[in-house]
């Protein structure tokens, strides 16, 4: 996702600066880490969870906030193979068989947990759920890298948003890059981690990513709480 203001690495966030909201912008890095943990996986990421770097890191970034968060599952035994393997089963590879061989007739089913909010709103349509995630990027000035053709419900997307807006409010003290952040969680991204978790805790042999989920269920959603209190308060 590209944006007016840099997103920070997510191993190097500038935490330390006296004109940064400590709370906001150690969560908006805890997004953009757990944004990371569900694109296909890189070596670097197997590399931090095996060595027990990525919980370090994140325990690191939740003592700055008042978030009751578990971060002691987090890691693998896995190999890299076999980690990426774990991705690409639960959530690339789909079923696929002939219908009619005759006319190559091809029926797909999706992977066993799609990554996109649409396959969660059976209530809405696809162009509804996109369209409108399109005008809350547009409307903060931001959208997905050209390099990336993934349509704007995907999970990465929505997470890396929600970072972006964390980053806002520490950085530009607005309160409404804050309520933004709500908005999202209530109407699309708490609806979709719900819709993976319940997936992917009937899958088996999830290892790292089955904790991710839980993970990222257990954040977003205290994170959510805290804010409605914050706003309600206000």
């Amino acid at each position: 996702m590209t944006t007016d203001v840099p997103a920070p690495e997510p191993d190097d966030p500038p935490l330390d600066r006296e004109d940064l909201e400590p709370d906001a912008a150690a969560r908006g890095t805890v997004y953009a880490l757990l944004a990371s943990a569900f694109e296909h996986p890189s070596e670097s990421l197997h590399t931090a969870l095996a060595e027990d770097d990525l919980r370090e890191h994140l325990d690191d970034l939740l003592a700055r906030t008042p978030l009751d968060v578990a971060t002691e599952t987090v890691g693998t035994d896995d190999d890299y193979n076999t980690f990426c393997a774990r991705y690409n089963d639960l959530f690339v590879i789909g079923y696929s068989e002939y219908e009619d061989r005759t006319d190559g007739t091809l029926s797909t089913d999706e992977p066993p947990v799609p990554l996109y909010e649409s396959a969660y709103r059976p209530e809405a349509s696809w162009t509804d759920v996109n369209l409108d995630l399109a005008r809350a990027y547009d409307y903060y000035g931001v959208r997905p890298a050209s390099s990336n053709r993934e349509h704007h419900d995907y999970l990465v997307l929505q997470l890396e948003f929600a970072g972006y807006l964390a980053r806002r409010e520490a950085v530009e003290d607005d309160p409404d890059a804050a309520r933004a952040r709500l908005d999202l969680l209530d109407r699309h991204l708490r609806i979709l981690v719900e819709g993976v978790v319940e997936r992917i805790d009937n899958e088996p042999n999830t290892g790292a990513y089955g904790r991710f989920a839980r993970l990222l269920d257990e954040f977003t959603a205290t994170d959510r709480e805290e804010l409605l209190e914050q706003l309600e308060g206000e």
